[in-house]
């Protein structure tokens, strides 16, 4: 019996060794390099990082040049009071330029707080890449493992097709021997062809979670020995780190989960508004200057007063202050709504830390729920498996009836489902564990 399930195991694993095995570092480095969410956070940070990179062009003057180009043909007709009539045209050009400089010199201290206010979103974004990417490699784990889990199955589906197997070649043995029966023959074999409907639809179970890994790996078109869903295998086992405490996970929550980190960024962020409102309240002060140039071409002047050319050019500078005095209570409104603002963040910020705490509790509750879920379905395995055995031993000797045979097979699958769902559930809450503690990428 033990040396049936050795050559199946065999059989069942030379397809595999011709695949290329994928581990979960290089899925997890894969997706880190082409997942879509984290290319989208690392863009919205790139937006961040581009204004960051001109925060001291605040303090720099604004300088700006007009042009101007103008022909007109006019026809004039004149008459005055003395009875004098003058007709005539004329043809004007005037041609203008200007250079204007603005500075401002004081403006309540704003441009400085939105300089540094700057320095705050970067650090947002860098934040954000760090929570996306976090639970695009919790995505990743996950859906790899439950590869492997499916994987398991599959070889639990197999190691029962091999008992069916045995099992129907024994009772049509017994048949022709005259010491069996023919309904035991066509139910073993209603029962092995049940066991390959189950093994179909593992596989396709295993693909279509294939697929959703390459779904969150974005696998590009075009990269050179990159995994398709049916080119890899994965691993064969699912590690389980059974160490975690409940105070390791609680342990400085607030400076390693990326959303409390993201939250509490916002704070400072609305800290940082508050302050440019308020400044707002301040006179604005700048220093102007221009240079200015015009030129008037007149072909003739109808009016002996007016000049045929004309030229004006200079430099001008000055101070100029404006002072807020009454603006409809707008200012005072904005600084209330910056302190709202600041309060709302506050609270998204302890509501965000009460449910953290809450999703910890229950997520290590369950954890440790799974352990010992585990740790009991793994003494019950070698108990379903040597019950087996002896059951299908007694049956050979016609000693017991094909039902018995058949409870104890059905006990070693039930068993087998179950060990491989408390492993994979282990998993999953040691990765969310770790997931909301913020560690699971350093």
């Amino acid at each position: 019996m033990r040396k049936l399930f050795f050559i199946l195991s065999l059989l069942s694993a030379i397809p595999a060794l011709s695949q290329k095995k994928l581990s979960l570092e290089e899925a997890v480095a894969t997706a880190l390099n082409y997942n879509y969410d984290i290319q989208l956070a690392k863009t919205d940070s790139a937006v961040a990082a581009l204004d960051y990179s001109f925060r001291n062009a605040i303090f720099l003057p604004r300088l700006n040049t007009t042009l101007g180009y103008t022909h007109n043909n006019n026809k004039q007709n004149q008459e005055f009071t003395s009875g004098t009539k003058r007709e005539g045209k004329v043809k004007t050009n005037n041609i203008s330029a200007a250079i204007n400089l603005n500075w401002t010199l004081f403006d309540g201290m704003k441009m400085f707080v939105t300089r540094d206010k700057s320095e705050q979103l970067i650090k947002l974004g860098e934040l954000g890449i760090k929570e996306q990417i976090i639970n695009t490699v919790a995505t990743v784990i996950n859906t790899y493992y439950n590869i492997v889990r499916q994987k398991q199955q599959l070889k639990a589906i197999e190691e029962q097709m091999a008992l069916s197997a045995e099992r129907a070649k024994l009772a049509q043995y017994k048949l022709d021997i005259g010491v069996g029966a023919k309904p035991d023959v066509l139910q073993s074999k209603v029962d092995h062809n049940a066991q390959k409907a189950l093994q179909l639809e593992q596989l396709t179970a295993i693909s279509q979670l294939k697929q959703q890994l390459n779904q969150a790996m974005n696998l590009p078109a075009g990269i050179k020995n990159a995994p398709d869903a049916y080119s890899y295998d994965v691993e064969d086992s699912i590690p389980v780190n059974t160490s975690l405490s409940l105070g390791e996970i609680q342990n400085n929550l607030e400076l390693t989960n990326p959303s409390l980190l993201v939250s509490k960024k916002s704070i400072d962020i609305a800290g940082f508004t508050l302050r440019e409102r308020k400044a707002e309240r301040f006179p604005t002060v700048s220093f102007n200057s221009a240079y200015n140039f015009s030129r008037t071409n007149n072909n003739v002047a109808l009016n002996p007063a007016l000049p045929i050319f004309n030229q004006n050019k200079g430099l001008n500078y000055g101070l100029s202050a404006s002072i807020p005095i009454l603006n409809n209570f707008n200012n005072k409104r904005l600084i209330k709504q910056a302190e709202l603002s600041i309060r709302t963040q506050k609270l998204i910020y302890e509501s965000q830390k009460s449910q953290l705490n809450l999703a910890i509790v229950n997520a290590f509750l369950e954890y440790e729920q799974q352990k010992k879920a585990l740790a009991l379905e793994e003494e019950n395995i070698v108990l379903a498996r040597e019950n087996v055995n002896i059951v299908f031993q007694v049956y050979k000797l016609n000693s017991t009836t094909l039902i018995q045979l058949k409870e104890a097979e059905k006990s070693l699958q039930d068993a087998y489902t179950r060990l491989i769902t408390a492993r994979y559930n282990t998993k999953l809450a040691e990765t969310e564990l770790m997931r909301l503690k913020g560690e699971l990428v350093k």
